[in-house]
């Protein structure tokens, strides 16, 4: 997939104990750190316009191929990608990467991850931003009112089921798998998403996200937000609707901007780059003046 990235783009590796880590990175070594996280199922170069974007801008733009998604770090134990797991790899990647603080980004499972690493490591994030993803005590509030938010997540019983996921996604050369894209992502990064997750062990490993949950997934006990956040949200998203939405500006007590993109997706990182990367900048510039 290098053909699909800007020139300049570097791989890394980034080591959390015994995992290895994929990473992309781009800008100047000395620039500050802006980290990316991504979602399911996609990999690091879901990022790839806001990278070169945030690199030619000044920063250091890395984004990471997370736990399960990196071949060198694909733990066996299921419990290993439960969220504290997954916050603590975030720091780990600040550290190898030789930042005290950076920004954050995230979307979809990445600003799953985001939020908590924001809340409890406030010294550290000078900045949070998050495309689709509502703050969890916002989606748990949702969930507890609305039928129809219940409707939209009620996918996430099939993922949590071992064998059976695997199955209904890999199955016809993979048609669901792509179709989770609902035509709004670039037919290169699909097909290399699905290359990547179709080799063994791959797929169960990102699933492994989904079955770390509990239950009852979000929690009306998670900490507001004391960072800089930038919240972005596709009115045509199915997963996340507009009551979680907009609810996550009531979790974040510090400078807080929503942009709501009419007429898009949940998948903004690719369908919406232009449109995400202006805020995005505007943000971090922002967060750098103090």
């Amino acid at each position: 997939m290098a053909e699909t990235l800007a020139p300049d783009t570097e791989t890394l590796t980034l080591r959390r104990g015994d995992l290895e880590f994929d990473a992309l990175a781009t800008g100047p070594a000395d620039g500050p750190l802006v980290l990316f996280l991504h979602g399911f199922p996609e990999f690091a170069t879901c990022w790839r316009r806001h990278l070169a974007a945030v690199g030619r801008a000044g920063y250091r733009a890395v984004a990471v191929d997370q736990r399960g998604y990196s071949p060198g770090a694909r733990p066996l134990n299921t419990a290993d990608y439960a969220v504290p797991e997954l916050v603590g790899d975030v720091t780990a990647f600040a550290d190898e990467l030789g930042a005290e603080r950076f920004h954050l980004v995230g979307h979809d499972w990445g600003g799953v991850v985001a939020w908590p690493t924001a809340a409890e490591h406030a010294d550290r994030v000078a900045s949070l931003t998050v495309l689709s993803t509502p703050h969890p005590a916002a989606l748990a509030d949702a969930l507890a009112s609305s039928p129809e938010q219940r409707k939209a997540m009620s996918y996430i019983r099939l993922f949590q089921t071992p064998g059976a996921a695997e199955e209904s996604l890999l199955d016809n050369a993979a048609t669901a798998l792509a179709d989770l894209f609902e035509d709004r992502v670039p037919e290169d990064l699909v097909a290399d998403n699905v290359r990547r997750l179709s080799q063994a062990g791959a797929l169960t490993a990102a699933l492994n996200w989904y079955r770390a949950l509990e239950l009852d997934t979000g929690s009306t006990d998670a900490p507001d937000i004391s960072v800089p956040t930038l919240y972005v949200w596709g009115t045509e998203d199915v997963a996340f609707l507009a009551a979680a939405a907009h609810g996550t500006g009531e979790r974040v007590s510090a400078p807080y901007r929503f942009v709501e993109l009419q007429g898009f997706s949940h998948w903004l990182p690719e369908e919406a780059p232009d449109q995400t990367v202006e805020p995005l900048l505007e943000h971090l510039a922002a967060a750098e003046q103090g």
